[in-house]
């Protein structure tokens, strides 16, 4: 591939440049970006195509690629190292219940704290310590773009803001409740970084005690939102939308919880990714009746 070498923090101010080609993606490698040049004009040097990884699947948060599922083998974590060039390779293993506290293994170089950016927002974290949930992106958009100005929200496992700092964007007034101290202080540096402490009111400990007068849209993000459904439901009121996760369906256990409270609800199932063979990760929209 024909290039030049261009800093990459000025990647933008050429984008309108005659001479690069925009059928192909700039290569970046450090603070250098190598950008193609068109056919007719004159480059600095050539480069070999990038070979397309096929290897297992893994993730970047920030600098440091992430893994899930079963423990890589060390060639597959040496391909994503030449693939990627990471700070370093994290394994997750699992996570710990309620506080979705992550158990992991560093496999290459180091991991620590990053700066990641995502539709628009900076995320501070330790994927190490907290968990983020990178296939959730285009569910976080989705919300974001469902969410009207003005409206009062509750998101009840608010993590580092995943969700929060979306729906706040997009004009809501959220509260923000997170039980684990670790993500609680991330979450705050979060809403800072981002200039939206004016629309969020953060809460640290378990939502249930935390929940407060009634809400336009609840957020549920945890596979265990169901146990804690009947505490959301003290705190609706007609035309309020529950965002309810779980893994596979549970529309019948959802139904029954909203009848017990006094309500009725039109349900919409949302597929969010493949969770594990035969199971998804879905989203139920409850709208309150």
């Amino acid at each position: 591939m024909r290039v030049r070498a261009v800093p990459k923090d000025k990647l933008r101010e050429i984008g309108n440049e005659d001479w690069v080609d925009h059928t192909r993606r700039p290569y970046t490698e450090g603070t250098t970006a190598w950008v193609p040049v068109r056919d007719e004009d004159t480059c600095e040097c050539e480069i070999p195509p990038r070979v397309r990884y096929q290897g297992k699947g893994f993730f970047m948060i920030g600098e440091i690629a992430v893994m899930h599922g079963k423990k890589p083998r060390r060639e597959e974590v040496d391909e994503i190292v030449r693939f990627r060039r990471p700070r370093g390779v994290l394994w997750i293993e699992s996570l710990h219940d309620l506080t979705r506290t992550p158990k992991t293994q560093i496999l290459w170089g180091d991991a620590g704290e990053v700066e990641h950016h995502e539709n628009g927002y900076t995320y501070f974290l330790d994927p190490g310590k907290v968990m983020f949930a990178q296939g959730n992106r285009s569910e976080k958009m989705r919300i974001a773009q469902l969410v009207r100005r003005g409206e009062r929200v509750a998101d009840m496992f608010a993590g580092i803001g995943y969700f929060t700092l979306p729906m706040a964007g997009s004009g809501a007034r959220v509260h923000a409740m997170e039980i684990n101290p670790v993500a609680f202080e991330y979450l705050n540096r979060n809403i800072c970084k981002n200039g939206l402490s004016g629309r969020i009111t953060s809460s640290l400990g378990d939502c249930r005690d935390l929940l407060t007068g009634t809400y336009d849209r609840i957020m549920m993000g945890h596979f265990d939102a169901i146990s804690i459904l009947p505490s959301a439901l003290l705190h609706v009121r007609e035309r309020s939308i529950i965002h309810l996760h779980s893994i596979g369906t549970i529309e019948d256990q959802i139904n029954e919880q909203v009848e017990s409270a006094g309500f009725s609800a039109s349900i919409h199932v949302h597929k969010v990714k493949k969770y594990r063979p035969h199971a998804w990760h879905v989203v139920q929209d409850v709208t309150i009746s």
